[in-house]
């Protein structure tokens, strides 16, 4: 008799999405955008306003420094508005991507005792952040019909219609590189230490605190290689009338955020098999 040795072992594919599935889990993600947003705020005095208060505090630093001091801000228009627009923006970008770079080690205790998608864990906190986004969104609405009620140098337009598509191609992207970092920080720890220092020199590195009129023609092609840059200016063009939408390169950001999110969904596909061994 001939002796025979069967191999069980799970499919490995090096990209895999199953979208279906997490349809099926779609209860579950509200569930972590529940508890996500409970814990974020409990035992709080003020509860969820602190997601008006800081960027409330941001924005006014922007304005003292950057604005009347530094003289940065975009000719005729409010400082106080003009660094708000950016940064209710912003600060929804790099929650999600600080946010989502943590997923596997403030989740381990979760992942490693029952099954289900890992993605339902980022996309549930993008999901959570984006209740504070609205808020604060919200916050910047109210602010902008005062300006414009006053008569002051602010003109929104139709293409605020842009919104919905400007918020998703945010979430994609700090989706894409919170869960490039989030594989790569199962091995490396270091990365933890490195990622909120890098979200820092990358605001700096996008016209969140001073208008994209500082910057020399020369650079200006380089420089709207940032995905995020496009975006802040469709916001400020859209919500403020100030600056111009480049389509050319907001077409450019949507292929790298799509780019990254793909290389980052095939990071974790790799990773989320045995990262319960090395985390």
């Amino acid at each position: 008799m001939h002796e025979s040795e069967t191999i069980i072992k799970p499919k490995s594919p090096w990209f895999s999405l199953n979208l279906r599935e997490l349809l099926q889990y779609w209860d579950l993600i509200i569930l972590f955008v529940k508890r996500n947003f409970t814990s974020l705020y409990k035992q709080t005095i003020l509860g969820p306003a602190w997601a008006i208060i800081q960027p409330l505090l941001t924005t006014m630093v922007f304005t003292l420094i950057f604005g009347n001091i530094a003289n940065l801000g975009a000719a005729g228009v409010p400082n106080f508005v003009f660094f708000l627009c950016a940064n209710v923006a912003w600060h929804y970008f790099a929650t999600c991507l600080t946010e989502t770079a943590n997923t596997f080690t403030a989740n381990a205790a979760i992942l490693g005792k029952v099954y289900f998608p890992r993605l339902v864990m980022p996309i549930s906190t993008v999901l959570t952040n984006l209740i504070s986004f609205a808020i604060q969104f919200a916050m910047f609405a109210i602010a902008l019909v005062i300006y414009v009620v006053l008569g002051e140098n602010v003109h929104p337009n139709l293409f605020m219609l842009l919104l919905p598509a400007l918020v998703l191609q945010m979430a994609l992207l700090a989706l894409g590189c919170g869960i490039i970092i989030s594989a790569c920080t199962t091995k490396y720890r270091d990365l933890r230490f490195v990622v909120g220092f890098g979200v820092q020199l990358w605001m700096y590195g996008t016209p969140v605190a001073y208008d994209i009129g500082i910057i020399p023609e020369r650079f200006m092609g380089a420089y709207m290689l940032n995905p995020m840059t496009p975006i802040i200016n469709a916001f400020r063009y859209a919500f403020l009338g100030t600056g111009r939408i480049d389509w050319g390169f907001y077409a450019i950001g949507w292929g790298v955020t799509l780019a990254l999110l793909f290389l980052g969904i095939v990071l974790f596909s790799r990773v989320e098999k045995t990262f319960m061994d090395t985390i």
